[in-house]
């Protein structure tokens, strides 16, 4: 393979993603190399998605054992001990994934990721970052920002029936049809850190009320040490006192972060494997999207909740 054209085997292989998307976009995502942290049962969906669509390579790190949750939420995992024992998540999820596609190079990473220098991120095109701290959230954002290559970086977050993605494709230029013409778009997107600093006074007053939420258990997580989801409802009490605190200094009603949503979120800690489909479908979309450079990107939150089967994209930005 030269590098620059798609061999016989990818045409026939992709054939009909060709016929949707165009060669070049097919050929820049089999030139592509993902990052993923956090192998939890929405990003088993979407690296399953990315997999199938033809990246390049796809890299997993996640040092964890298999525990009760991978086993429900995480279709990569399998249920016979003899498959998983005495390997990491990471390791785990790699060997299902090659199935998939053996066209794409599916590798693990080990150690903790906020330890890695921002020399290690500037190989990868889309980093994909999951069920970690708020700190380590930026920080690996931060990193991405600092290398003069463009790195598309997401955050996923799924909660029992509720689900979040975040969207930093920093100075983003992409094509779209419009009839029978090719526009060139633009947009500028704000960090992960400078996103959830929008003062919430400022925000439109129809944000979902998921975001706001989101915010509050976030930082209750990090002000007690948590990794994500690591809460439950006996912190509703206090879930509820930071929730007054925040909307005192916001000079937001409390009513816009309802106790039945807080509740919800903290009882529902584990993944419910129809959103984890939703959440990884959408995620994939958005990664495919940034790296082919075709179609609208979401800018830069998007939100779902099962209750009401509905999916919001919200531009939070500061003013």
């Amino acid at each position: 393979m030269n590098g620059e054209e798609l061999t016989e085997q990818e045409t026939a292989l992709y054939d009909r993603q060709i016929r949707v998307w165009g060669a070049d976009a097919q050929r820049r995502l089999s030139k592509s190399h993902i990052l993923v942290y956090g192998m939890k049962g929405t990003v088993a969906e979407f690296c399953k998605n990315i997999v199938l669509a033809g990246v390049g390579s796809v890299t997993l790190v996640d040092d964890r054992a298999v525990n009760e949750e991978a086993l429900s939420t995480n279709f990569l995992v399998l249920p016979d001990e003899n498959l998983y024992h005495g390997k990491t998540l990471a390791e785990v999820c790699c060997d299902s994934l090659k199935e998939f596609n053996p066209m794409v190079h599916v590798s693990v990473e080990k150690g903790d990721i906020s330890t890695f220098g921002v020399e290690f991120f500037e190989k990868f095109d889309a980093v994909v970052i999951s069920c970690c701290s708020l700190a380590k959230k930026k920080l690996i954002n931060q990193k991405c920002r600092k290398l003069p290559k463009h790195i598309a970086y997401y955050t996923v977050d799924c909660r029992g029936s509720c689900g979040e993605i975040f969207v930093d494709l920093k100075n983003y230029k992409y094509s779209k049809k419009k009839l029978e013409e090719t526009i060139e778009c633009q947009l500028e997107y704000p960090s992960f850190e400078d996103a959830i600093a929008a003062p919430w006074k400022a925000l439109p007053k129809r944000v979902s009320k998921l975001y706001f939420a989101m915010r509050v258990i976030e930082q209750f997580e990090d002000i007690e040490g948590r990794n994500a989801g690591q809460t439950s409802i006996a912190d509703l009490p206090g879930v509820l006192k930071l929730r007054k605190e925040l909307c005192e200094t916001n000079s937001v009603n409390e009513s816009q972060i309802p106790d039945a949503l807080l509740e919800r979120l903290l009882t529902g800690t584990s993944e419910f494997p129809p959103v984890c489909a939703i959440i990884g479908g959408i995620l994939g979309q958005e990664v495919i999207k940034a790296i082919s450079g075709k179609g609208d990107p979401l800018k830069n939150f998007f939100f779902f909740d099962a209750m009401d089967g509905k999916g919001l994209i919200e531009d939070i930005s500061k003013p």
